[in-house]
């Protein structure tokens, strides 16, 4: 079949898109904080057995059915359910993935923002010698500052339209070859500054690495479960998209398998270079979001060599944010293209434009917006909860489902290259394991 799409110049290059897709702002915080709370090693064995059984089928099947429907998400569903003679109401999968990955990349590019304000406070040296009542004033006051927050987010929206714009080997792929390996050599240089210019260095490795498994109960686990689903950018469209630009040569379980392992060493190394600068100053690790913008900017303005190493730290989080930010806005682009007369600039256009005047409401909720609540939630936090707790769950779960139990399985064991035990290994776990999987996790965010 021949491709609507441009394809990915090399394996190497989709393997660091769909890496950077999956390495976001989440795994500079958030995986080395649940770590170190939820049993170290333990913690990460858990993971990455839910990776295993949940993300790696689902992340296949996403892959699997856009490059057979070379075309974008939606199409892709409707294309592959007619032909395996199901029905076209598939297309809905694809119609939540897409709508999903519109809504996130609105308040996402908000926070993109704020790493680019950011980024420019630390590199002037604003937080030199502040405590952490200032730097939270700081973080507060530019929350209350609407221009600024219209600014940064404007600004980081043009940045990812320009990439997209592109295309998919001069935008995507080139962007991907030179963002990822700086991402990995910054995060090098902050860790090497964590082992040589701290003593925490030892207490960071055991904090994240000492197996506790008495700290591993259910809610850890399906904390895991539901790390593992979102850090792949599962239930998006994205991969669907990603898929349709592959050749029939790419090994997809392969790929799935390098994926995973470069998103879960850089999330590592995010923590190895953070927690040294947290405990040599006395500082909170369990922080959440704050540790990004509130706690390590006094880890900064208090070092040697500070303002230099929060500067680094901040183009790391940048590039974790655009990395992502660019695979949302393929999706709705991809849509554009094939479904309209726009070539790829004006889709691009047209598509960052609306989702940039969604994301103005978002920024408004933090202060003149403030009051308006939609189901208890400003703005802001209700689009994050409807996305991150019914769109994405649901959508994966009606992939999983539709690839376990409606499309023709001898036709997934030789497109995957599967033989004997390996293949049942596969079939029972994407038919039954990684459905019930999702069932859990959707439930446990509905209760919680």
């Amino acid at each position: 079949m021949t491709s609507t799409h441009a394809q990915w110049g090399s394996r190497l290059g989709f393997i660091l898109a769909a890496t950077g897709s999956a390495v976001g702002l989440g795994n500079i915080w958030k995986f080395p904080y649940m770590t170190g709370v939820s049993g170290g090693s333990a913690f990460v064995i858990t993971y990455l057995l839910c990776i295993a059984l949940i993300g790696v089928p689902i992340l296949v099947m996403e892959w699997l059915i856009g490059r057979r429907a070379q075309k974008n998400p939606i199409q892709a569903m409707e294309h592959v359910a007619v032909s395996e003679n199901r029905s076209r109401g598939w297309k809905w999968l694809g119609i939540s993935g897409v709508l999903g990955a519109f809504l996130i990349l609105s308040f996402y590019s908000v926070i993109g923002g704020w790493a680019l304000d950011y980024l420019l406070l630390t590199g002037s040296g604003t937080f030199s010698g502040m405590t952490g009542k200032e730097t939270g004033a700081v973080f507060e006051g530019f929350l209350a500052n609407s221009n600024s927050l219209l600014v940064w987010h404007t600004v980081f929206m043009a940045l990812t339209m320009g990439i997209v714009a592109m295309g998919v080997t001069s935008g995507l792929e080139r962007a991907s070859k030179i963002m990822m390996p700086a991402l990995v050599v910054v995060l090098l240089i902050l860790v090497a500054n964590g082992i040589l210019a701290t003593d925490s260095f030892g207490r960071t490795l055991q904090f994240l690495f000492t197996p506790d498994w008495s700290a591993v109960n259910g809610n850890v686990v399906l904390a895991a479960l539901g790390h593992a689903f979102f850090t792949l950018s599962l239930g998006m469209g994205i991969m669907t998209a990603y898929g349709a630009y592959l050749g029939k040569d790419v090994n997809l379980l392969g790929a799935a398998r390098t994926v995973v392992l470069l998103d879960t060493l850089i999330a590592l190394m995010a923590g190895l270079a953070i927690f040294p600068l947290v405990f040599s100053h006395g500082l909170e690790p369990s922080s959440g979001p704050g540790l990004i913008f509130v706690t390590l900017p006094i880890a900064f303005g208090n070092m040697p060599a500070g303002t230099l190493l929060g500067t680094l730290f901040f183009i790391l989080l940048t590039f974790a944010a655009l990395t992502s930010s660019m695979s949302l806005l393929e999706p709705v682009v991809a849509l554009l293209e094939e479904k309209t007369p726009l070539g790829r600039k004006s889709a691009t256009l047209l598509a960052g434009s609306v989702i940039w005047l969604l994301g103005v409401a978002s920024l408004l909720s933090f202060n003149h917006w403030s009051d308006v609540q939609i189901m208890g939630n400003n703005i802001f936090d209700f689009l994050d909860k409807l996305t991150s707790k019914f769109m994405l769950p649901l959508t994966g779960l009606g992939i999983i489902i539709f690839a376990g139990w409606f499309m023709n399985q001898e036709s997934i064991r030789k497109e995957l290259g599967l033989e004997g035990t390996g293949y049942t290994i596969w079939s029972v776990v994407s038919r039954f394991v990684a459905p019930l999987g999702v069932i859990a996790v959707f439930v446990s965010m509905l209760l919680g």
